[in-house]
């Protein structure tokens, strides 16, 4: 017999503060009462995830029917010098959640990276290919993903890719804003993936948690690992060259190679994920990044009034 969904299911959302946790504060709010639980405590109970006694504290607190994790440390360059707290926040926090939710039969949407590949392949990647990190960030999140798996909770992360959107720090605002502050960017462009809209990855995330509290799908059937990108791939350069079209900036742009860009993490060259597992599980077919960027820019007031700049192809 199919179960009976929760009348007014309590969402705790962890990292609500972030580019994909306020996406998802708007798009998990129709679903149920949501507990925005942030560093700041702004819109809800305050957490600090480098002290696990406080995420303890708010799991048992707020009792909740289901977890979202959107919260994480992304300073990819700063993980170099900080290994411990990236590991604490990465690794340990999933790991914990896990068996807190376990026992109490609590499921858990998580995040995760392309950077646990090694951008070796010639093709996107797909969620059983062998994880090759280059840097602590990418170790860390292929740490987390493990140990909230052995955790033996009902877990479905999602691993995603160069997230941008209309709050934060993140590629599409430095760019606006860097074009208007210079004349001349320097962009690497031989470093390709798939540029990943924050609000598009929360409604996705919504549509997925809609289905398990209505008890349409088997969660130990479906639990495991998913990719959930844009669709599409480009480089750093051709990102950086559409939004400067699409924005209607001037700013002159040049390609170079990533050994002219020094960074102290390694980044993979390739990192395209296939969706195709979250296509055939959850029915979900996610557009191509070049349509999620034009609703991104029209959100922040770029687009508005320029059907023509819109729907005219890119000119070299």
């Amino acid at each position: 017999m199919t179960p009976r969904p929760l009348p007014r299911p309590r969402i705790l959302l962890i990292g609500a503060d972030g580019q994909v946790g306020w996406e998802l504060n708007r798009s998990l709010t129709p679903l149920g009462q949501v507990i925005a639980a942030s560093l700041d405590g702004a819109r809800g109970p305050r957490v600090d995830l480098a002290d696990l006694r406080s995420t303890r504290a708010l799991v048992e607190e707020s009792a909740p029917d289901v977890v979202v994790n959107a919260a994480a440390y992304t300073a990819v360059d700063k993980a170099e010098g900080e290994a411990e707290l990236a590991r604490c926040i990465n690794v340990e926090v999933p790991g914990m959640l896990g068996e807190l939710l376990r026992g109490r039969g609590v499921p858990i949407i998580h995040y995760s990276t392309d950077f646990v590949f090694s951008g070796e392949s010639k093709r996107p990647y797909r969620e059983d290919d062998e994880p090759g990190p280059l840097n602590v960030y990418g170790e860390t999140k292929l740490g987390g993903e493990q140990s909230l798996l052995a955790s033996g909770a009902n877990a479905i992360i999602l691993r995603t890719s160069w997230v941008y959107g209309v709050r934060g720090h993140n590629f599409v605002r430095t760019m606006l804003r860097l074009f208007a502050e210079r004349e001349e960017l320097r962009v690497v462009d031989d470093q390709v993936g798939a540029p990943t809209w924050s609000r598009m990855l929360a409604e996705v995330t919504a549509q997925i948690l809609y289905r398990i509290l209505r008890g349409d799908l088997e969660l130990e059937r479906i639990k495991g690992v998913y990719h959930a990108t844009n669709g599409g791939e480009t480089s750093w350069f051709n990102f950086a060259r559409t939004i400067l079209h699409v924005s209607g900036g001037s700013c002159s742009l040049l390609a170079i190679p990533t050994s002219e860009y020094r960074t102290p993490a390694c980044r993979p060259a390739y990192s395209v994920l296939d969706n195709a597992k979250l296509e055939e599980t959850f029915g979900l077919s996610l557009p191509d990044w070049e349509v999620s960027l034009r609703q991104c820019l029209d959100d922040l007031g770029y687009c508005a009034g320029r059907q023509d700049r819109l729907n005219r192809p890119i000119q070299d």
